[in-house]
C-alpha cells in the first residue's frame, strides 16, 4: 500500500489557507457580537419554553378548552430583542409574519421558512396594529411621528407605495391610531385611543384633538365615520364569526378594563351595547382575536397597579362566546397582540414584550378562508 503525501509547499497553503479562515471566523464572529451590542434583533432558532408534553403552560381553566389545545404542541419563543412587539399579521403567501416595534420605529418580519428575524420597514411611523385587507394588502395603524406625520391608517399597495386610507376626522388629526380589522364587505374599523400622544418613546408627545373613538373607514366611498366615542382608551377590536357582533376592548375602563359586544346593524352603524368581559385581578387586556369557534384570544398582563402579580396574568387568556374564562397560555411576559397563521391557519402567533412566541392550536381564525 502506497501512502500519498502533500508536497511541503502544498501543506504550507493548507496551514495558511486554515489559519485564514480560522481568523475570519473569529472577525465575523467578533461583528455578530458587536451587532448585538448595538441592541440589533437576536435572531433564534423557535426554542420551546418547557421540554415535557403536555405543555404545563398551557392551562386549562374549563374541560370545554381541551379540544383546543394539542397534546404535543409547545409554546416556543421564535425571536427577541424588540422593546414593544405590537400588531402582529400573518402573510402566508410569503410565509411571513410582520410585527411592529413600536419604540424602535419599525415594523420586523419574521420568516416561517429561514425562521429569522429581520427589518422590513425602518421609520414606520411607530406603527402599532397591522392587518391586510381583502386583497392581501398591507393595513397599518401609524401611531406617531409628528404632528405632519403619521398618526394616521395607510395601505400599502402592490408596488410598495403607501396610500393614506385617512388621516383626520372633522378637520382634526386622529390621536394614535392603534387596532384595526377589515370586514368582510370591504370596511375598515380601527380604534384611536391616546396611547402615543404622551410620550417620546413610542412617538411624540401631542394634544389630542378628538375624543377616543372607533372610526369605520367605507369600503366603496373612503368615507371615515366614528361609531362609538363613548370609551375610554380603546384598544383592540375583532369581529364575531358570522360578524354581527363587534368586540371592542376598553383599555382604561376603571376599576378594571373591559371588553364591550356591540351589535353591527346592516348599514354599518353599531346598535346596542353589552359587558362582554372584565378583567378582574387587575389584569390588562390588549389585543384580541376571535376563533372559528366564537372564543376570544385576548392578549393579557397586568394593568401596573401595585398589588398585581404579572407572573400570574402575562400571557393570553382565552374566553367562550358566553365571556367564561376556559384557558389561559402562559408567558414570561405581557402579550399585547395575537393573530392565528401558519401553513394550515393554526398556529397561534404571540407578540411578547420583548419576543415572538408561537403555538400551534386546534382552532384558526373566524376569517380563515
Amino acid at each position: 500500500m502506497s501512502t500519498i503525501k502533500n508536497h511541503p509547499a502544498e501543506e504550507h497553503n493548507a496551514e495558511s489557507s486554515r489559519r485564514k479562515f480560522l481568523k475570519k471566523s473569529l472577525v465575523v464572529s467578533a461583528g455578530v457580537a458587536s451587532l448585538g451590542s448595538l441592541g440589533l434583533p437576536r435572531l433564534v432558532d423557535a426554542e420551546p419554553l418547557t421540554q415535557r408534553y403536555p405543555d404545563a403552560l398551557v392551562e386549562i381553566l374549563d374541560e370545554s378548552f381541551s379540544k383546543y389545545r394539542l397534546f404535543n404542541a409547545s409554546v416556543e419563543r421564535l425571536a427577541t430583542g424588540m422593546r414593544w412587539a405590537e400588531g402582529p399579521v400573518w402573510v402566508g403567501d410569503g410565509r411571513y409574519l410582520l410585527v411592529s416595534d413600536i419604540p424602535n420605529n419599525r415594523i420586523m418580519r419574521w420568516d416561517e421558512i429561514s425562521d429569522t428575524l429581520s427589518t422590513f420597514r425602518d421609520a414606520s411611523n411607530h406603527s402599532n396594529g397591522l392587518t391586510r385587507d381583502r386583497q392581501g394588502r398591507l393595513i397599518s395603524c401609524e401611531g406617531s411621528t409628528t404632528n405632519d406625520l403619521g398618526r394616521r391608517v395607510t395601505r400599502t399597495e402592490y408596488d410598495g407605495s403607501i396610500t393614506v386610507l385617512a388621516d383626520r376626522y372633522d378637520g382634526k388629526r386622529f390621536n394614535s391610531p392603534n387596532d384595526v380589522v377589515v370586514k368582510r364587505d370591504g370596511s375598515i374599523w380601527f380604534t384611536d385611543p391616546p396611547f402615543q400622544t404622551g410620550n417620546y418613546y413610542e412617538g411624540h408627545k401631542v394634544v389630542p384633538a378628538l375624543p377616543d373613538a372607533v372610526y369605520r373607514i367605507d369600503g366603496n366611498s373612503g368615507k371615515v365615520t366614528r361609531v362609538v366615542d363613548t370609551i375610554s382608551g380603546p384598544n383592540g377590536l375583532c369581529f364575531s364569526p358570522d360578524e354581527k357582533v363587534l368586540y371592542v376592548v376598553e383599555g382604561r375602563a376603571k376599576p378594571n378594563r373591559l371588553i364591550w359586544a356591540y351589535k353591527v346593524n346592516d348599514d354599518g352603524t353599531l346598535g346596542e351595547r353589552r359587558k362582554h368581559i372584565e378583567a378582574l385581578e387587575y389584569g390588562a387586556i390588549d389585543g384580541i382575536k376571535c376563533d372559528e369557534d366564537g372564543n376570544l384570544w385576548c392578549g393579557w398582563g397586568s394593568s401596573g397597579a401595585a398589588a398585581a402579580k404579572p407572573e400570574n396574568l402575562d400571557g393570553v387568556m382565552i374566553f367562550d362566546p358566553q365571556g367564561k374564562a376556559i384557558g389561559h397560555i402562559k408567558l414570561p411576559e405581557r402579550c399585547a397582540n395575537l393573530c392565528f397563521g401558519g401553513t394550515k391557519g393554526n398556529r397561534l402567533f404571540m407578540a411578547g414584550s420583548h419576543s415572538l412566541y408561537a403555538l400551534y392550536v386546534n382552532t384558526r381564525d373566524a376569517t380563515f378562508a
